[in-house]
């Protein structure tokens, strides 16, 4: 066995590995961080993120008035995440010491590294369909200040400073290959050296190899992320028994080196790869104006006004309403070979309901600029969201519904919609606006939601009609499929060591972050509830980087 060249190797310099090299580091190991991208990309998804957090009971919900408690997300948790195979033991022991770390030490030990949230917690996956259905009973949506740089930040830091210790080196343009194995023991990786490159963050980079690296150390811990950037993979897993023929048109919400690729290789040097099937997609993708990678989608998180409509026109069915269950939507759609839906709004619910994923469409909470975020509360929309509306190839935008239903055709001419179809969807829901109780139950769950305060203020618009020339001009959105996270993963026990044959652990591999489904190999089941991906690759890894000391 070769001369090991520090006590750990961590691949994949995203915030799973930060957060695994940082507790290493702390404990006085040496590291040796190694990354494909260059170190423009530290930080890896988490950078691109909206920096949300999933936290239970916390300070922030009870000064709103929100009563959260870890039993009621431990109900939601199971019911959302459905766990029904053999292979879901290890998620399941994740998943608990999961939410046991999400109501308790995780946003103390996050705040005493300067971490921030906005006062108004967002209430993502909200559910609709019952008490003992997939959803969010409560808001748990925790903004950090900063955003997905923000939750970055802190670790990067730490990162940094035990670099200049000498503690962790870094190895970008370094793509992992193969994992060095001796009579069963993980002791290093090797691979290729890419050249140098310069693409500034999230552009895709150069796959030149300029020579070849064998590295060797105490233990091999793997943090390279999930396969969203990678379809011929998405389409290889895509779970056509649960939802049907995979999309013929597919968005990426993540870079293309976002590739699956290492995950593969461990699973073929007989690491467990369980659950590849679970994947989380976003149904309400809109083409990118102004693209960084390849089929660059940025997601809109929707409040729950607007009208959700099929290609035809006709509205989704009760409870496929916006924000309520991701992938029981996706099911609906995919299902039925939808190419595209559509939201239908005006301006005032957009201006209200509609915010645009990721810290790039974020600049005011990414920069943390209390002026720019208090002109949200103004007549205007912010910069990013005018910007889609003005440039954004899926936006119609028209001051009556004939004119609007024509647009929508232009973009649409292979699946047009029906005018009859769109008024009498239309006026059927405005009808239920004129009192304060009714028959719509997405108007319910509206009128519910803003019974919480920081809802009605900052979040769920009013209910009025659509059709108000005074809330005009009228709005149609055409939503698409895009990619994100893999909910499966290598399987690792709660040390986050990678299970092999007869689910025995492999000695010296350990893995982190969406290359372990966050855990376990697929600590979410079959739907998250948002909040968590981020949370996963802090928590798997401080537990592996903990491990290892």
């Amino acid at each position: 066995m070769a001369t090991p060249q520090a006590d750990v190797i961590v691949v994949g310099a995203g915030l799973a590995g930060l957060v695994a090299a940082a507790e290493l580091a702390d404990a006085g190991r040496t590291v040796l961080l190694l990354d494909q991208e260059g170190e423009q990309n530290l930080g890896g998804q988490a950078h691109w993120s909206f920096g949300g957090l999933f936290f239970v009971d916390s300070p922030e919900q009870r000064r709103l008035g929100i009563r959260d408690s870890l039993d009621l997300a431990r109900r939601d948790w199971a019911v959302t995440a459905a766990f029904d195979r053999p292979e879901d033991h290890w998620p399941r022991q994740w998943a608990d010491a999961y939410l046991d770390f999400a109501a308790g030490e995780k946003r103390e030990w996050l705040r005493g590294m300067g971490m921030r949230w906005f006062p108004a917690v967002g209430w993502a996956e909200r559910g609709g369909a019952g008490a003992g259905q997939p959803g969010n009973s409560v808001p748990r949506f925790h903004i950090t200040w900063g955003t997905g740089p923000g939750v970055v930040e802190p670790f990067e830091r730490r990162v940094r400073a035990h670099q200049q210790a000498g503690r962790i080196q870094f190895r970008f343009r370094h793509r992992v290959r193969r994992l060095n194995i001796t009579a069963g023991a993980v002791h290093g990786v090797s691979g290729d050296v890419l050249e140098p490159s310069d693409t500034p963050r999230g552009e895709s980079s150069s796959r030149v190899v300029t020579g070849d690296f064998d590295l060797n150390a105490g233990a091999v811990l793997i943090t390279s992320g999930g396969i969203g950037g990678n379809h011929d993979l998405v389409r290889r897993f895509w779970p056509t028994d649960r939802l049907g023929p995979a999309p013929t048109h597919l968005l990426s919400g993540v870079p293309q080196h976002v590739d699956g690729l290492l995950q593969q290789q461990v699973a073929a040097q007989g690491g467990n790869l369980i659950n590849p099937d679970r994947m989380w997609h976003y149904t309400e993708g809109l083409r990118n104006w102004n693209p960084i990678w390849p089929a660059h989608a940025i997601r809109i998180l929707p409040g729950p006004s607007s009208l959700w409509l099929d290609p035809t026109g006709r509205r989704l069915p009760y409870p496929h309403i916006p924000g309520a269950s991701t992938l029981d939507t996706l099911q609906h759609i995919t299902t039925r070979g939808y190419p595209h839906t559509w939201f239908l709004a005006n301006r005032a619910v957009i201006k209200r309901e509609y915010a645009l994923s990721g810290s790039e469409q974020n600049h005011d909470l990414t920069h943390r600029d209390l002026k720019a975020v208090a002109g949200r509360l103004g007549r205007n929309l912010t910069p990013a969201l005018q910007a889609f509306v003005d440039h954004g190839a899926d936006f119609v935008v028209r001051d009556t519904l004939p004119d609007l239903v024509r647009g929508m055709n232009d973009l649409t001419p292979d699946t047009p919609v029906d005018h009859a179809t769109v008024e009498r969807e239309v006026l059927d829901r405005d009808l239920q606006v004129r009192n304060p109780a009714g028959k719509d139950p997405q108007l319910a769950v509206v009128r519910g939601a803003r019974a919480i305060l920081s809802e009605k203020l900052i979040r769920v618009a009013n209910p009025a009609p659509i059709l108000d020339p005074a809330s005009g001009p009228l709005i149609a959105v055409k939503l698409n499929i895009l990619t994100r996270k893999s909910l499966g993963g290598l399987e690792t026990n709660l040390q986050g060591q990678v299970l092999g044959p007869g689910g025995q652990p492999i000695p010296g591999l350990y893995a982190a972050g969406e290359v372990a489904g966050f855990g376990g190999g697929g600590f979410h089941g079959y739907r998250a509830l948002e909040g968590t991906f981020l949370g996963g690759c802090l928590f798997s890894g401080r537990v592996a980087g903990r491990a290892l000391r």
